[in-house]
């Protein structure tokens, strides 16, 4: 089955990770404002007790005093408050004095509701007249047939003028049903649904919009991915969205640049090389058809042959620095390295280059400081180098030029430069110097090279974890390479010898 596109998988998480957080938020604040609500009527209905308390004591005051009529209109206002106590809150008030006295108001119709219909036992009551008696005020629950049953119970006062204190002289009860506390916060339900719905949507909107956002560089950067695996090079990716992303695409299109100016190296090369190769196969083909077929005299046949011979070797050279290249990438070649003079390795390339040296009539230039001058290296590979930059310096260098050679020691590093006074290198050549497949022919005189010296010289480099580069300056090139110092062999030789004992 195929899967979701990014920005749907991305948007079904935004989304299920707000629909959990609305979900837990939901649940606090319906729970938090709940106990707010119920805690809200809780009080209230103790303010009514108070009340009702207050009234009560007057009664059994105006009582005492014979004071009939104010009794009588106190009792009267009691029914009313206990009626407007059941009608607002659906609760029945009960005054209960110490002496056991229960006195219920507005009862006939409280009693009529079945939620309210059970009274407290004789030992609840004796218990509630305990505590009350201490002055606190009591919240209880119980359970009855009908469900469960608020109460708050207020202590009765009176003033005593004999003791000149406040007597508890009875308590008040004031019990409602649970279901109709319940129904007071039932309608936050809807008010904190709504509001969390209203938050959902909100969020999902900003979510789509941020997800969006967020993928369309990445589809911008897969459809330019898309493009360059059809071959189209020349396909960026917008270098927008957040840092990372942007990040990415400058990545990507760094990438998309190197890869495009290794498909037009790429291109140059095979140009390059088919060049190279039809050169030579059209002369040897020429010449050798020429003598089969009779038309080359015959004091002419020995130098024909040796121009076959010649084209035959630069086909060989050729063919040799692919293959050796590709050696090198596929790192089928292992460094095998060992302690040399890298003086003497440069006077040998020197020597064994005597020929071309001469026919050019070069001046040679030998700045080869600390004699010796050992090193740590793959001696065959260094000296493929070494070979390399020197046969680029003979061929890039007029009749007559400067070759100059030079070695230095920086404290565990050797520095070996090698430089002519040719026609140089172009400043827009220079980046791709070292480049696979480049040859810098706007620089040089056209069919001098193939363009694999320098890049095999670089891997070779890579290799033995040195560097080489093109040493900016006037007039001619200069390269330098960089090699590990190493002790003589002999010292080299005993230290190793006393690391073994250790």
């Amino acid at each position: 089955m195929k899967r979701g596109s990014l920005f749907t998988r991305l948007l079904t998480a935004f989304l299920a990770v707000i629909l959990a957080c609305v979900g837990v938020l939901y649940v606090l604040i319906y729970t938090q404002m709940r106990s707010s609500r119920i805690d809200s009527r809780i009080q209230a209905l103790k303010s009514q007790a108070r009340d009702v308390a207050y009234l009560s004591s007057r009664l059994q005051s105006d009582k005492l005093n014979l004071s009939l009529s104010a009794a009588a209109a106190t009792k009267d206002y009691l029914y009313w408050k206990s009626s407007r106590i059941y009608d607002q809150y659906g609760a029945y008030t009960l005054v209960v004095e110490r002496t056991g006295r229960t006195t219920a108001y507005y009862l006939e119709s409280a009693m009529q509701d079945k939620s309210l219909r059970q009274m407290p036992g004789t030992e609840e009551m004796t218990s509630y007249l305990d505590r009350a008696v201490q002055g606190e005020e009591i919240t209880v629950t119980t359970q009855s047939a009908s469900g469960p049953l608020f109460t708050v119970i207020v202590p009765c006062v009176q003033f005593n003028q004999l003791t000149n204190q406040n007597t508890v002289i009875g308590i008040v009860m004031i019990q409602t049903a649970a279901q109709t506390i319940h129904a007071v916060y039932r309608d936050l339900i809807w008010q904190v649904a709504l509001v969390a719905l209203g938050v959902l949507v909100l969020a999902g909107v900003c979510a789509f919009f941020l997800t969006r956002q967020m993928t369309r560089p990445l589809s911008a950067m897969s459809s330019a991915a898309q493009q360059m695996a059809r071959g189209d090079f020349s396909a960026r990716a917008p270098e927008a969205g957040s840092a990372e992303i942007r990040e990415l695409a400058v990545t990507f299109n760094g990438m998309a640049q190197q890869l495009s100016t290794l498909e037009n190296s790429r291109r140059d090369f095979v140009a390059n090389v088919s060049h190279e190769l039809r050169s030579p196969i059209t002369s040897i083909q020429g010449f050798a058809q020429g003598i089969l077929d009779g038309t080359v005299p015959e004091e002419d046949r020995e130098k024909y042959l040796r121009i076959i011979v010649d084209e035959t070797h630069r086909l060989s050279k050729l063919i040799g620095g692919l293959l050796n290249l590709s050696r090198m990438e596929n790192d089928t070649v292992q460094l095998a390295k060992t302690v040399f003079d890298v003086n003497e390795m440069v006077r040998r390339v020197l020597i064994a280059r005597m020929n071309q040296i001469d026919d050019k009539q070069l001046n040679i230039e030998a700045n080869l400081q600390e004699e010796p001058c050992y090193v740590l290296a793959d001696a065959d590979q260094i000296e493929q180098v070494i070979i390399n930059l020197v046969d680029n310096a003979v061929k890039f260098t007029p009749e007559g030029g400067v070759l100059t050679l030079s070695t230095r020691t920086e404290g565990s590093t050797v520095y070996l430069r090698v430089k002519d006074n040719g026609v140089g290198i172009l400043p827009q050549d220079a980046p791709h110097i070292f480049d696979r497949f480049y040859k810098a022919d706007k620089a040089h005189t056209v069919g001098k090279g193939t363009g694999l010296g320098l890049a095999i010289c670089r891997i070779i480099m890579e290799k033995h974890g040195q560097s080489i580069r093109l040493v900016s300056g006037e007039g001619g090139a200069e390269f330098e390479i960089t090699l590990e110092k190493s002790d003589p062999p002999e010292e080299r030789r005993h230290a190793d010898d006393g690391l073994r004992k250790d």
